[in-house]
C-alpha cells in the first residue's frame, strides 16, 4: 500500500508494471463549446435519459491483445446495455498499449455544459512519442463527451491534455511525471466545470517527483499550473513530496494530497509524513485556484510532532458538501483524510482516518480521529491493515441540513485478515463524518455482506466509490469468480447485503477481466 521506489502502485497488488510500449501520441482538435441541453443533467448520466450509469475501471485489462492496457466498463441505467471504453473504441483518439492502465484513475463530469455526463480517465503510464523520442510513462488524461447516445459514437471527438509546448497543459514532457495519476473534476457555484490532474511524478531544481497539479476550467479548458512554489501555496517543494498524488473536489474546495511530504522534527527529518493543500475552485489574482491552507497530522502545519516516518497522511482522500445549521443551502465541506501507514503503539500500518470541518471562509476544523482501536469501533487494529488505504465519502441529502445521518463516508482496510488463512482478505467499515466513530459504524467483508468466496489476496476495500444513494465495492483480486462491483446503502448494517452488484461476464459486461473494479464511480 505505500509507495514503492520509484515506481507509485496502487497498492501490494498485481499493478506493478513492465516496461511501456511506444507509440505516438494522437491529439484531438479542440472539444465542443457548450451546446443546447439535449440531456436531463443528471449526475454520473452519460446517455442523458436522467437515469444514473455506472463506470467500473479495470485498468489491467487486456485489450486488442496489449496486457495491461486498461478499460472502463460504462454501465447504462434502466437496462439500457453497456459499452467496454477504452483506447482502441472508435470515439477515442488514441490506441490501447501495453502497460498504458487506461483508467487508473477517473472523474466524471458535464465538461462541456450539455447536460450529458463527460469522463476524465487518467492513463498515468502512457508513454508519449516526440520527435526526438519516447518519453516513457509521461502520462495522459483524456476527455470522453456523454451524449443522448451515451458514450458510444457517434459523441465528439475526445479531447487530450498532457505535457508539452503541444499538449495543452505547458511544461515539459518527461520520464515518470504520471500526468493523470489522480484526477478530480466538478462545477464551481459559478457554474464553471473544473478538472484537476495530478502530476505526483514532477521534478524540479529540487529534485524528483516533487509533484504537482493542472487545474483545467471552463468550456475553453484554460490550464492553471500549480506547485508548492506557487505562490501562496503552503510548504516547499522536496524530493519525493508527490503533490498530486490524490486529489478530492467538492463544488466549494479542491484538497490535494502530497503523501511523501517530509516534516521536520526536533532530531531529524520525518520522511513520507504527508501532508494535504486545500484551494477554491476559483481563480486568484496570481492566476491559480486559490490556497486556502495546508497541514499535516497537526492540523495546521508548521511542527508536527505527531507525524511519523512512513505515515503517508493523505495517501487517500474524500469529501463530501456540507449545509451546517443556519445555512440556507451548501456552504461548506467535510473532509476524510487517510493515513494508512499510521503506527498505533507498536502496531506498526494499522492505519488511520482524520476528518475535517472546512468553512466557508476557508478555515479549517478537526472532527475526529478514526481507527479500529477508538471506542466502539468494530474489530481491532493490526499490524499492515493498512486502516485508511482507500476512502469514499458522500453527503446523502444535499437539499437539508446536514446531520449525523446523512454525511457517512467508508474506509478501505485491504490488509484485513480475521485468521492466518485469508490473509489480506481485507473489509471495508462505513462510519458518520460527523458524531463519535463508533456510534454508528458497521463493518462489510467477503462472506460477511459481500457475496464473494473468501481468499487470500483479496485486498477489499482496494475499489470503493461514492454515490448518493450507494456505496459501491470493488472487489478485484482473489478468485476470478467473486471479481464484483457491490452496491451497499450508507445505512447497511454489519454483513448486510448488498442492493445490486455488477460482474464481469454478466448483465452484457465482458467475462474477461483482470482487475475489474478498482475504480468506481
Amino acid at each position: 500500500m505505500p509507495f514503492v521506489g520509484r515506481r507509485m502502485g496502487r497498492g501490494v497488488t498485481a499493478l506493478g508494471l513492465a516496461a511501456v510500449l511506444s507509440v505516438p501520441l494522437h491529439e484531438a482538435t479542440a472539444g465542443p463549446s457548450a451546446a443546447a441541453a439535449v440531456c436531463a443533467g443528471a449526475q454520473s448520466d452519460f446517455n442523458g435519459d436522467g437515469i444514473r450509469d455506472v463506470a467500473v475501471a479495470d485498468p489491467e485489462a487486456t485489450v486488442s491483445g496489449k496486457e495491461r492496457a486498461g478499460q472502463i466498463h460504462i454501465v447504462y441505467g434502466g437496462g439500457k446495455g453497456t459499452f467496454a471504453l477504452s483506447q482502441d473504441s472508435p470515439n477515442v483518439t488514441d490506441n490501447a498499449e501495453t502497460g498504458d492502465q487506461f483508467g487508473f484513475s477517473f472523474a466524471v463530469y458535464d465538461a462541456n455544459l450539455d447536460g450529458c455526463s463527460d469522463i476524465a480517465v487518467g492513463t498515468p503510464y502512457e508513454d508519449i512519442t516526440l520527435p526526438g523520442g519516447t518519453v516513457k510513462d509521461a502520462g495522459l488524461v483524456r476527455i470522453i463527451y456523454g451524449s443522448p447516445t451515451g458514450i458510444a459514437p457517434p459523441t465528439p471527438a475526445t479531447i487530450g491534455f498532457r505535457q508539452g509546448a503541444d499538449g495543452r497543459l505547458g511544461g515539459v514532457v518527461e520520464a515518470d511525471d504520471w500526468v493523470g495519476y489522480a484526477v478530480a473534476a466538478g462545477k464551481s457555484t459559478t457554474n464553471n466545470p473544473f478538472l484537476v490532474i495530478g502530476a505526483p511524478g514532477e521534478d524540479g531544481g529540487e529534485g524528483a517527483d516533487m509533484g504537482m497539479f493542472h487545474y483545467v476550467s471552463g468550456t475553453g479548458y484554460l490550464v492553471a499550473n500549480v506547485a508548492q512554489d506557487s505562490p501562496g501555496v503552503w510548504e516547499d517543494p522536496e524530493p519525493n513530496d508527490r503533490f498530486g498524488a490524490t486529489i478530492a473536489a467538492t463544488d466549494r474546495h479542491i484538497v490535494v494530497g502530497a503523501p511523501g511530504e517530509s516534516r521536520d522534527s526536533a532530531t531529524a527529518d520525518v520522511e513520507f509524513a504527508g501532508g494535504v493543500i486545500a484551494f477554491k475552485p476559483s481563480i486568484n489574482t496570481d492566476g491559480i485556484p486559490d490556497p486556502l491552507f495546508g497541514m499535516g497530522q497537526a492540523l495546521t502545519g508548521g511542527t508536527d510532532i505527531a507525524a511519523q516516518t512512513g505515515d503517508q497522511y493523505g495517501s487517500a482522500l474524500a469529501m463530501a458538501p456540507y449545509r451546517p445549521a443556519g445555512a440556507a443551502t451548501i456552504t461548506d465541506s467535510v473532509l476524510a483524510v487517510g493515513v494508512p501507514g499510521e503506527d498505533l503503539s507498536t502496531t506498526v500500518d494499522a492505519g488511520a482516518v482524520h476528518t475535517y470541518h472546512i468553512k466557508a471562509d476557508g478555515t479549517v476544523q478537526q472532527l475526529n480521529w478514526v481507527d479500529q482501536n477508538r471506542p466502539g469501533v468494530e474489530g481491532e487494529a493490526e499490524p499492515g491493515d493498512f486502516f485508511g488505504q482507500r476512502i469514499a465519502a458522500v453527503n446523502t441529502a444535499t437539499n437539508v441540513v446536514s446531520t449525523a445521518a446523512t454525511m457517512r463516508f467508508a474506509v478501505g482496510v485491504p490488509g484485513e485478515e480475521s485468521t492466518e488463512e485469508y490473509r489480506d482478505e481485507g473489509g471495508v467499515q462505513l462510519f458518520s463524518m460527523l458524531g463519535e466513530p463508533g456510534a454508528a459504524d458497521s463493518w462489510i467483508s467477503p462472506g460477511n455482506g459481500i457475496p464473494a468466496t473468501r481468499a487470500p489476496l483479496m485486498l477489499t476495500g482496494m475499489g470503493l466509490g461514492a454515490a448518493p444513494d450507494a456505496l459501491y465495492v470493488g472487489v478485484p483480486y482473489g478468485p476470478a469468480a467473486s471479481r464484483a462491483v457491490h452496491a451497499f446503502a450508507w445505512n447497511t448494517p454489519d454483513g448486510g447485503a448488498p442492493d445490486r452488484s455488477w460482474k464481469p461476464g454478466e448483465g452484457g459486461i465482458p467475462a474477461e477481466n483482470v482487475a475489474f473494479g478498482t475504480s468506481v464511480r
